[in-house]
C-alpha cells in the first residue's frame, strides 16, 4: 500500500504534488496527515516548487465569477488547470486579521470613502475629495501592502492625463500621481501587473491603427516614486487576432527574461472593438517577439459580462487555523 511507503519516499512523493491536492491527502491517513506537516516535508516541498518556478508558474483566475488555480509555461507556451480553489473563505478571515479593506464609491450624486481594520473589527471614515477618477473597470494592483491603479484626469473629462495612482494603507491615503510611460487615449487598453512580487508591469494596447500592444516593467516603485525601464515588448496585433484586447479586460502576467506575456480575455468575434462581445470562450494569448503567438481555450464563458481575471499565486504548506465547527443546540 502507499501508505506503507518508507518516509523519505514518501515525502519525495507527496512533495510533487500540487497544493491543491494536500488537503485529500491529509485526510487520506493518520501518517500522511502527520507527514505533510512536518518541517522535513514543508522544506522538501519549497524547494520542489521552486524547481517548478524556473520552467512555471502558478496563478490564480477568475473565470464566470469562480475562483481556479492553473500551472503557465512561458518556456513552453502551455497553462494547464490545477483545480478549483473552493474552500478560501477559512483562509481569508483569517489571514485578513492582520489587513485592511478600502471602500470607495466616487460617483457625481454619492463620494465616500472608508477603510476597514480587521484588527480593531471597525470601519473609519477618510476625508478624500478626488480630482481624479478611477474607471468601474479597473482592478487594482496589490505590491508591498499598497494598492495601485490606472486612474484619469477628472478636471479633462474623457481627454483627461492618465496616471498611477497609490494608496498606501500604512499612512491611509493616496499618494501623488505617478507617471505612466505612455499618455494612452479613452478606449485604449491600459493594465497593470506584477513582476516577481518586486516591481509592476503595465500594458498598453492602443485601439487604432494596428493595435500596437507594449509592455514596460519598472525599474523601481514606491507610493511617491517609479521610474521605468525600456519597453520590454511591442507587438502589432492587428495582423495576430485583428481586434483589439477589451479595454475593461486586458489581466496580464510577463516573464521579463524569455520577454513572453500572457493576457487573458474573451475570444474576439471578426474584428468587434466593443466590450459587448458575444464570444462565450475565454481565452489565454501567449505573446512574443518576432511574430510569436499561440491561444489556449480556458473553456466556456456562461456570463458575458465576467471577463476573466488573474493574478500571480504562490503556494504555501502554512496549515491555517480555521473555528472549530459549533455544536447544534437544541431547545426545548
Amino acid at each position: 500500500m502507499l501508505s506503507d511507503l518508507p518516509k523519505e519516499m514518501a515525502d519525495e512523493v507527496l512533495s510533487r504534488l500540487p497544493v491543491t491536492s494536500l488537503r485529500g491527502v491529509r485526510s487520506t491517513c493518520k501518517k500522511w496527515n502527520t507527514l505533510s506537516k512536518s518541517r522535513t516535508f514543508t522544506m522538501l516541498y519549497i524547494r520542489e516548487a521552486k524547481k517548478k518556478q524556473r520552467k512555471e508558474f502558478q496563478v490564480a483566475v477568475i473565470l464566470d465569477c469562480r475562483l481556479s488555480l492553473f500551472s503557465v509555461n512561458l518556456l513552453n507556451p502551455s497553462i494547464d488547470l490545477i483545480g478549483m480553489l473552493l474552500d478560501t473563505r477559512g483562509i481569508i478571515s483569517t489571514l485578513l486579521r492582520r489587513h485592511k479593506v478600502l471602500r470607495f464609491v466616487d460617483e457625481p450624486s454619492i463620494c465616500e470613502f472608508e477603510i476597514y481594520s480587521f484588527r480593531s473589527n471597525s470601519w473609519k471614515v477618510l476625508h478624500v475629495n478626488p480630482d481624479w477618477d478611477i474607471g468601474f473597470f479597473r482592478h487594482g494592483l496589490s505590491l508591498g501592502g499598497n494598492t495601485y491603479w490606472i486612474a484619469q484626469d477628472k478636471k479633462h473629462g474623457t481627454h483627461g492625463p492618465f496616471f498611477v495612482l497609490c494608496f498606501d494603507f500604512t499612512t491611509e491615503k493616496f499618494e501623488q500621481r505617478l507617471p505612466l510611460p505612455f499618455q494612452p487615449f479613452g478606449l485604449d487598453t491600459v493594465a497593470l501587473s506584477s513582476v516577481r512580487g518586486k516591481q509592476i508591469a503595465v500594458l498598453w494596447q492602443k485601439r487604432s491603427c494596428s493595435y500596437t500592444l507594449k509592455i514596460w516593467i519598472s525599474s523601481r516603485i514606491e507610493p511617491n516614486v517609479v521610474s521605468w525601464n525600456k519597453v520590454l515588448l511591442m507587438v502589432d496585433m492587428k495582423r495576430l487576432t485583428g481586434f483589439p484586447f477589451l479595454f475593461s479586460a486586458g489581466s496580464f502576467f510577463v516573464d521579463e527574461k524569455k520577454k513572453v506575456a500572457l493576457v487573458l480575455d474573451k475570444e474576439g468575434d471578426g474584428g468587434c472593438t466593443s466590450d459587448f462581445r458575444t464570444s462565450t470562450r475565454n481565452i489565454a494569448y501567449i505573446i512574443g517577439n518576432n511574430g510569436y503567438f499561440k491561444t489556449v481555450d480556458l473553456g466556456e464563458s456562461r456570463k458575458i459580462t465576467c471577463w476573466p481575471l488573474g493574478c500571480s499565486y504562490v503556494p504555501s504548506s502554512v496549515q491555517i487555523k480555521q473555528a472549530a465547527p459549533r455544536a447544534n443546540h437544541k431547545t426545548a
